[in-house]
């Protein structure tokens, strides 16, 4: 007969490391801490927690990492039981102008970066998958992207649903995960996170625990 209730989900985390203007990535701390944060505080039932990875905060510096992450849990997934576990990539990037969270709808296969990445790239224009055509293509997210904002901003949070997460590494990341995710059933989500200053390190840990429950109900 099988398990009794709805396979588990897994999320698996990525944040990204500081760059040009911003000393401290809060990505960085989130996703090095988040581990330790859940275990103290509980993992929502249904819901493990994967691989966390920080990324380098450059285009092609991060993408070679994530694909080897986004692989690895697809491989894991194959060799368990058919459709035993579904599985969100959860990515995180700061906004250091934003003042709440954004959850992003989608991203787009165009990368303009105001500044040159953490590895001296500075792409204008280009398309991030050239085989997707045009740099007006957009792929978006199959989770419920108002529903999460909702849930959340009734827990007390401030947080916006977003249609553009910019231009640079955030949405470069975004396009592959979505690529990624539309290839081999699986599913991706990418939040755009203010500075501590902005927002302080426990609200944003509390923010991302509660976003996990969020992920847990409705997936």
């Amino acid at each position: 007969m099988g398990s009794e209730g709805p396979p588990a989900v897994t999320v698996n985390v990525t944040g990204f490391k500081k760059f040009h203007g911003v000393s401290e990535n809060p990505t960085e701390t989130i996703v090095s801490n988040l581990k330790q944060y859940m275990k103290k505080r509980g993992m929502p039932k249904g819901l493990t927690l994967g691989s966390c990875t920080v990324l380098e905060t450059a285009g092609q510096g991060a993408v070679a990492p994530l694909y080897q992450t986004l692989q690895s849990a697809i491989s894991e997934k194959d060799s368990e039981s058919s459709n035993s576990r579904r599985i969100i990539w959860l990515h995180f990037g700061v906004n250091s102008g934003a003042t709440r969270f954004a959850i992003e709808q989608q991203a787009v296969n165009e990368a303009t970066f105001r500044c040159p990445d953490e590895m001296g790239w500075k792409p204008q224009k280009v398309p991030i998958v050239p085989a997707d055509g045009e740099i007006s293509r957009v792929r978006e997210t199959s989770l419920l992207v108002k529903d999460i904002t909702k849930t959340l901003a009734k827990k007390g949070f401030e947080v916006i649903t977003s249609d553009d997460a910019g231009r640079f590494v955030c949405n470069y990341v975004y396009y592959h995960s979505l690529r990624f995710a539309e290839q081999n059933g699986t599913r991706s989500l990418f939040v755009h996170v203010p500075l501590f200053l902005t927002i302080d390190e426990e609200t944003q840990m509390q923010f991302v625990a509660s976003l996990l429950e969020v992920l847990a109900s409705l997936y």
